[in-house]
């Protein structure tokens, strides 16, 4: 059974951006309902939690030490951070790529934290590609970086909101490519990966989201998908077979749809999840129906992860304290807090 307040482990993201100041504001907020553990420089989040609030109280722990024991005791008025020491002082607002591999350390020590069984779900605040890569260390980014760590040999990107005032439902859109150039996306378009990607979120709906028969609608890639192959012939050689073989496997999985057409309420009443082809097919429509308020979830992976919808607003740090909003965090939060329970 998961305990009553699972154990979230959150990263803090790019120091020099808001991710630590929203994982504080977060983990604090949600502080009755999970035992947060934040990753990140103790010292460093320390100073910050005094200027966000003065009442959050942190109390670190090394690394070396969690391997030797566990999570030690933590009142719910208290935060446990496990340190993760910056190489370089943070200026608000200002890259070094000498903090590059200290932030991709909290990655790991996250992963570890869940395999480990320390930690029940990770989130993941915002970090930023280039200093890691201005390290000296290939990264694409926290999808990727976290199906090479778990050895995962694919795996999904959905963003999804809750149900508001101007959306009857929640919506969820995943992606069947991520971070390609637009150039590379037909000729990853390919029948094993599109189906492998419609099962994972069959899968992940049934068994995180508790929807016993996920509906899933597909967009075609090309322009009114396609018009018959005249705009192309992928949703002919390609999406289409794979749909009707995904229900001949018992999925419900329909289309393709004209993506210009697709997220209207006439469809959307219907899914559970929509499927783009590729990133800024979808996410554009899911971030303007929901921008701060939505969240980033990795299917597939044999863990929880979930992360805001926003990047590390290194504008808004160099403000200072106060200007950022946790709002994407906090739902990131329960999110996967309420994943942990149905599991």
């Amino acid at each position: 059974m998961p305990p009553s307040r699972p154990v979230i482990a959150i990263t803090v993201g790019e120091p020099a951006g808001i991710g630590p100041e929203i994982s504080l504001r977060a983990a604090w907020q949600c502080r009755h309902e999970i035992r947060p553990v934040l990753i990140g420089d103790a010292a460093y989040l320390a100073m910050l939690a005094n200027d966000v609030d003065p009442a959050i109280r942190l109390m670190g722990v090394s690394q070396q030490a969690l391997r030797y024991s566990s999570l030690p005791a933590c009142g719910k008025d208290q935060i446990t951070v496990i340190d993760c020491p910056l190489d370089a002082h943070v200026v608000a607002g200002q890259l070094n790529p000498r903090n590059g591999r200290a932030v991709l350390q909290t990655l790991d020590v996250a992963i570890e934290s869940v395999q480990q069984g320390w930690c029940d779900a990770i989130v993941t605040a915002p970090l930023q590609k280039s200093t890691i890569n201005d390290a000296g260390i290939p990264f694409t980014g926290h999808t990727e970086y976290f199906a090479q760590q778990t050895q995962t040999g694919q795996v999904v990107m959905m963003l999804a909101c809750e149900a508001s005032d101007h959306l009857p439902q929640p919506l969820r859109v995943a992606l069947a490519t991520t971070h390609l150039p637009l150039k590379d996306v037909p000729a990853a378009i390919q029948f094993d990966s599109l189906l492998k990607t419609i099962e994972i979120i069959h899968h992940d709906l049934r068994d995180k989201f508790d929807i016993a028969q996920p509906r899933i609608l597909l967009a075609g890639l090309n322009p009114h998908a396609g018009e018959n192959g005249y705009l192309g012939r992928e949703e002919i050689d390609v999406i289409i077979p794979v749909i009707a073989h995904a229900q001949s496997l018992g999925m419900d999985a329909r289309g393709p749809y004209p993506a210009d057409t697709l997220f209207q309420q006439k469809y959307l009443k219907d899914a559970d999840c929509v499927l783009a082809m590729y990133h800024d097919q979808g996410l554009p429509v899911l971030k303007h129906a929901s921008f701060g308020l939505g969240v980033n979830i990795t299917l597939g992976l044999p863990l929880i992860r979930t992360s805001v919808d926003h990047g590390t607003a290194l504008d808004l740090a160099k403000l200072g304290v106060g200007h950022a909003d946790a709002g994407s965090m906090g739902v990131a939060i329960r999110i996967a807090a309420g994943m942990v329970k149905r599991q």
